[in-house]
């Protein structure tokens, strides 16, 4: 279990004592989608949604949750975020809305969480305000695309 580092030797969950560690530039990008049928995505592409304007709602949503991880994640630390963006998009081909979130702090500990919660609340988001007009939306394919920064390094997933 040495590999697990919100566990203690006991098996427990922990935090993780990150006070010895530098403060450097993290970055973490995650991404996401909803997949709704083609007609909730017209109606989306042209504004005529019962409960307004959903992908603004969305990127409001995402950022706001970026925010408060920390309160929803047990063991995430409380950060300073610098930077969070949040950018939806509708693909005609394949009926969804892409979501991508960027999370930048300078700290000593990573913004992954903080990324892929954005993603999810956005989302959420999505599916709260179209599901009058589409039950069968589906969220999916969030996932961790890349990060940098800190003692681990970069990582990229595209």
């Amino acid at each position: 279990m040495s590999d697990l580092t919100h566990l203690d030797e006991s098996g427990r969950a922990r935090m993780v004592d990150v006070g010895a560690k530098d403060d450097t530039l993290r970055e973490a990008v995650a991404r996401g989608e909803v997949r709704m049928r083609p007609e909730t995505l017209q109606r989306l592409a042209a504004g005529d949604m019962p409960k307004g304007d959903v992908l603004a709602t969305a990127r409001i949503a995402g950022i706001m949750a970026a925010k408060r991880a920390p309160d929803l994640i047990p063991l995430c630390h409380p950060l300073l975020l610098t930077h969070v963006a949040v950018d939806a998009r509708l693909d005609v081909a394949t009926s969804t809305v892409q979501i991508e979130a960027t999370v930048r702090t300078v700290g000593k500990t990573g913004v992954e969480m903080e990324a892929l919660t954005a993603v999810s609340v956005a989302a959420l988001t999505i599916y709260d305000m179209c599901k009058a007009i589409d039950r069968e939306m589906q969220i999916g394919a969030i996932r961790l695309v890349r990060k940098s920064g800190g003692r681990s390094g970069d990582f990229v997933n595209d």
